[in-house]
């Protein structure tokens, strides 16, 4: 009987450190991006039995995502530094009598270009907008994203640039780790921005590496959790202290708060949680035919409106 419980006890501790192995590269992958030039990645359709077995295995390997948009004489192309963040791309676009600027923030894995179109109808309204290029995104310098945690300095840096101009009528947007940076920034920085518009924030770190989880169809529990231990390890913070839906306590000006009926990652309770801890003047927004992606491009017309409406 002894002897059957140290086998079962091995087999455990084997298991228990091969499960941290694979959730270690999974977090590794998770939180960076190779340039396009010096690693080859093999389209979903081109991938052996043994390529898929080592995305499961190892995570999956993501090229950093260049802009699509060519920028033409009417973008300003804006560079941010400081001494603890790699230097950041923007384009900062003017409106015709303006009325204030929007600083904006895209999703894990985006660019700039993914906002452009949000960006157009900002400017329609009378708004300048700058559009930011997160760390290790797009244009910007670096390999390695934080998921939000350290981007909410990026935040800073953008809405710095742009209240050092004389800009009195600051505005943030983000979208999805957008708004989970900005909504950190604020609570880190006291940023004080005239409105807020968040888009499909998650509610943490935790819920977000859930939702990824279950979009490769695999448990969201224990995977989440150990995903989310090691992705702070690796990048030296205590990733469970990353909660966007703590940070909303901290916001004291009006906010739109915008969310996807068919979203896969960020679910509705979050979303609840996020408005329900907000404590200054709000407003949700459901879109019911829309995921996980630009609100603006699923329904246009609905969001343009409920924007127009919200910077009135």
């Amino acid at each position: 009987m002894k002897k059957v419980s140290k086998i079962l006890l091995r087999f455990l501790l084997i298991l228990f450190l091969l499960l941290n192995i694979i959730t270690a590269f999974h977090a590794y992958k998770f939180t960076h991006f190779y340039d396009a030039d010096k690693v080859a990645i093999k389209k979903p359709g081109n991938k052996s039995g043994w390529d898929i077995t080592g995305d499961i295995l190892f995570g999956i390997d993501a090229v950093k995502q260049k802009n699509t948009v060519t920028a033409d004489s009417t973008f300003q192309t804006v560079y941010l530094k400081s001494s603890t963040c790699p230097r950041l791309e923007a384009w900062y676009i003017p409106a015709a009598s303006a009325r204030g600027t929007v600083c904006m923030f895209h999703g894990h894995g985006a660019s700039k270009s993914g906002i452009f179109e949000e960006s157009k109808v900002f400017r329609k309204l009378g708004y300048n907008t700058l559009l930011v290029d997160f760390r290790a995104h797009g244009n910007s310098e670096g390999n390695t994203s934080t998921i939000g945690y350290d981007e909410s300095e990026d935040v800073k840096l953008a809405y710095d640039y742009i209240k050092n101009k004389g800009e009195k009528n600051i505005v943030l947007w983000g979208i999805s780790m957008g708004a989970a940076a900005v909504s950190k920034s604020i609570s880190d920085y006291g940023l004080t921005p005239a409105k807020l518009i968040l888009e499909m924030p998650f509610g943490s770190i935790l819920k977000a590496a859930e939702g990824r989880i279950k979009m490769m169809k695999l448990p969201g529990e224990p995977l989440a959790t150990m995903i989310t231990f090691w992705g702070g390890v690796e990048h030296g913070f205590w990733a469970f202290n990353m909660k966007p839906v703590e940070f909303a306590k901290k916001i004291d000006c009006p906010v739109l708060l915008q969310w996807g009926r068919k979203d896969p990652r960020v679910t509705e309770q979050e979303t609840m949680d996020i408005y329900k801890n907000i404590h200054s003047s709000k407003k949700l927004v459901v879109y019911e035919s829309c995921g996980h992606g630009s609100l603006c491009e699923c329904e246009p017309e609905k969001w343009t409106n409920e924007i127009t409406a919200f910077l009135k």
